[in-house]
């Protein structure tokens, strides 16, 4: 059996973990091996104020009250996304305004994005897709031309880069996830990071449930009191264990992660060029992660036909997402399908195929020629 999905933990993150909790560190929040994550994403990446989070989710409420998010603020972002990107501003009120994605990427359409700006309008909140990041110069471009912050949801796409800058740097604040699901691991966590050096010491208050506490563990202050809203938006070190030999991993992981997207790459080229599918389409501009692999069916029978084919064959495939703006709480808010049609045709047609670290070469030809049968047969 081909999971779709497989975290990766070796002896180095069973023996962290028991490093975490030999008695002498903190268990709870921001013990050593928090400390020892910022300084290897500021070592690999250059990135400089970064605060791990309970998960991408929570990163993205975070962002949503650092930038003041109030009731009937509205926000553009993409449908084509996981519900955490919405509900992080619904959470505070705020609208959200789904623009169409493109054919392409399937990352938010930027060419779209200035006929949705209304007096009420934010904040743009892009996303990552597949981890291959959106086109941000024109979306920070369009974004000063009408005072709007930005937040990048890079949960999918760390170590990815734009025109040489990784994402989650892109912007105001970049979000990303350690969920079991994506490339680097935590179990349940992720991280903000602040690229504007005055919204740090906010941060910082909003993560330790609106108190100065920090403040405290670096000797600044004797002790801490209430400043702000917050939560208790920081995970344990136990966890933070877990990353950081995942981080100590890195290039394994990606070189792992990218035979098995490259192998599918090269081993579907025939079936693209005969018209039974297509391939994921690399910008030229673009360094992507493999975090995801992305074929699109023609239709959405073949893609039914499909993953049912697979299944039998002991394969895992997952159709994505269903678009927040046509799922039963988008119609709540007043959507319809027929709003975004770009989404609304390619969801219906997308399927992910398995991708994880211990998968070998011959697993991901084994999909590869899987597909063929079934397409050609």
């Amino acid at each position: 059996m081909i999971k779709f999905n497989k975290p990766s933990i070796t002896e180095k993150e069973k023996n962290n973990v028991l490093e975490a909790m030999d008695g002498t560190n903190i268990l709870s929040g921001d013990g050593k091996f928090t400390t020892k994550i910022y300084q290897q994403f500021e070592e690999r990446f250059g990135i400089k104020n970064m605060l791990l989070t309970t998960s991408g989710t929570t990163a993205l409420e975070m962002a949503s009250i650092l930038i003041n998010l109030e009731p009937g603020d509205e926000v553009i972002t993409p449908s084509f996304t996981f519900s955490s990107t919405v509900n992080a501003f619904l959470l505070r009120g705020a609208k959200p305004v789904f623009c169409d994605i493109r054919e392409d990427t399937f990352n938010i359409d930027e060419n779209l994005i200035e006929g949705l700006i209304t007096p009420k309008t934010k904040a743009i909140y892009a996303v990552d897709y597949a981890g291959f990041p959106c086109e941000m110069d024109k979306i920070n471009e369009i974004a000063n031309k009408y005072g709007l912050f930005v937040i990048e949801d890079a949960a999918q796409a760390v170590g990815s880069t734009y025109k040489g800058r990784y994402a989650g740097t892109l912007t105001e604040f970049g979000c990303y996830s350690f969920h079991e699901t994506k490339n680097y691991v935590m179990g349940e966590g992720g991280a903000i990071v602040v690229n504007e050096d005055k919204y740090m010491e906010r941060a910082e208050i909003i993560r330790e449930k609106g108190t100065n506490r920090r403040n405290v563990l670096r000797g600044l202050v004797d002790k801490y009191t209430w400043h702000d809203i917050g939560s208790s938006f920081l995970p344990s070190d136990v966890l933070a264990a877990i990353l950081s030999a995942q981080m100590d991993r890195y290039e394994e992981i990606f070189e792992k992660r990218m035979n098995v997207w490259n192998t599918y790459y090269n081993g579907l080229k025939d079936l693209e060029d005969k018209g039974y599918l297509r391939r994921p389409y690399l910008p030229a501009d673009i360094e992507h992660n493999a975090h995801m692999f992305c074929i699109v069916l023609p239709s959405e029978e073949k893609r039914t036909h499909l993953i049912n084919k697979l299944k039998e064959k002991g394969i895992a495939s997952y159709i994505c997402y269903v678009p927040l703006h046509s799922a039963p709480y988008g119609l709540k808010l007043g959507y319809t399908p027929e709003m975004l049609p770009v989404t609304e045709d390619l969801a219906k047609r997308i399927l992910r195929l398995p991708l994880y670290v211990d998968m070998t070469s011959e697993d991901a030809m084994y999909v590869v020629d899987s597909i063929k049968e079934v397409l050609k047969g």
